[in-house]
């Protein structure tokens, strides 16, 4: 009788399940201001997740200077041996990273880690996983000058860009008087990456009321997200990242792979082990995942943090403490599904970029008759 009574339950437990994409698709079939409610700890300031809104103007940022920073991202003579460019680490056709598990920076070395995304840098105050650049302005000179990325002088830089005519002309078409100097390559590079910005999703027209976007398994992932996965601790809002750094278990202390990330920066033993969280946009498009690239299985990202991101026996003694946020969340392998759906609806692939002409190089392959078109090294070429 009690076996009977077991097996009752359990098929009246599946069939709830089985029902509830269908009841949740008409409480979220309609305007955001209407959803249940989203859950995060206490003491966490969230706002709930929405297509992004657009940047506020910046004083450094024309169209003409943009149009410039293109041509740098693209141009290989920002780099001490000519063969790297901002684009080898960070190709649209790979999500604005480079698909590698860590970038491949001066002499291809391998770096420590994996090259985080640019798309929607410009929503972000801290950047790098380690949040050691204060802004776009910030960010734009680190990788050039770094000797483990693209090892240059930036004198030297200075010196190959005012040698190409084309470049004076463009420098003085987008800051309205001739000069080439190491500020104003960082404001046109800034001015270019500002425009890398994620393409409207399916969740996004959702939200904004086409309601036919999300099917109901993405909307069960749309509600566990806001609710029982506990995704809202971290990632909130439009850029679907708190823009906070987190210690999430992966510093791998005292072992192979070590990398104590923020503190490196803050020098504060507090920001042991914690990393900048990432936005989910454009997810699905952005792998490998974590600061150092060691995940290819998005599956198993998320079973890892179903299971609470047990380190038990691997923690060495003086181990930084795991975030509180990070708990057991128990879902099944349905709403782990339902939730990989829904993050697949959160981006789209990033468009393909033409590379431009580049000032000096593109010419010298017309003068010389030739066709190939000049690309930086590690560049991958989309038919």
């Amino acid at each position: 009788m009690a076996l009977i009574l077991l097996l009752v339950c359990a098929l009246m437990l599946n069939g709830a399940r089985a029902e509830e994409p269908a009841d949740l698709a008409e409480k979220y079939r309609r305007p955001p201001s209407e959803w249940p409610a989203f859950v995060v700890d206490d003491g966490v300031q969230a706002e709930d997740i929405a297509p992004l809104p657009a940047l506020p103007p910046v004083a450094w940022h024309t169209p003409e200077s943009e149009e410039l920073g293109k041509l740098l991202f693209f141009d290989p003579r920002l780099s001490g041996s000519g063969q790297l460019a901002c684009i080898s680490c960070h190709d649209p056709q790979l999500g604005w990273g480079d698909g590698r598990r860590v970038a491949a920076g001066h002499d291809r070395r391998a770096g420590r880690r994996n090259a985080m995304t640019l798309l929607n840098a410009a929503y972000f105050d801290r950047l790098f996983w380690d949040g050691r650049a204060d802004g776009l302005l910030d960010l734009a000179l680190q990788p050039i000058q770094s000797p483990a990325e693209m090892n240059a002088d930036l004198e030297q830089v200075i010196a190959r860009i005012r040698g190409t005519q084309r470049y004076l002309q463009a420098f003085e078409e987008a800051f309205g008087s001739p000069g080439v100097t190491g500020e104003r390559i960082a404001r046109a590079i800034a001015s270019f990456v500002r425009s890398i910005v994620s393409s409207t999703s399916r969740f996004d027209r959702f939200a904004q009321g086409d309601y036919r976007r999300l099917t109901n398994q993405e909307i069960q992932g749309l509600h566990l997200f806001r609710t029982r996965a506990r995704c809202m601790n971290c990632h909130n809002g439009p850029r679907f990242s708190d823009g906070q750094f987190h210690h999430t278990g992966l510093s791998y202390y005292g072992r192979r792979f070590e990398d104590l990330g923020r503190y490196d920066v803050t020098g504060n033993p507090e920001d042991r082990g914690k990393f900048r969280t990432p936005t989910l946009r454009d997810v699905r498009h952005t792998g490998p995942w974590m600061h150092n690239g060691l995940f290819d299985d998005f599956t198993g990202i998320l079973r890892m943090y179903n299971r609470g991101i047990p380190v038990g026996a691997r923690a060495r003694p003086g181990a930084p403490k795991l975030s509180l946020l990070i708990r057991p969340l128990d879902l099944d392998d349905h709403e782990i599904e339902a939730l990989e759906a829904f993050l697949g609806a959160i981006g789209r692939r990033p468009a393909f970029v033409e590379p431009p002409a580049l000032p000096g190089l593109a010419e010298s392959a017309s003068d010389s008759g030739g066709t190939t078109e000049l690309l930086p090294a590690g560049t991958i070429r989309t038919p």
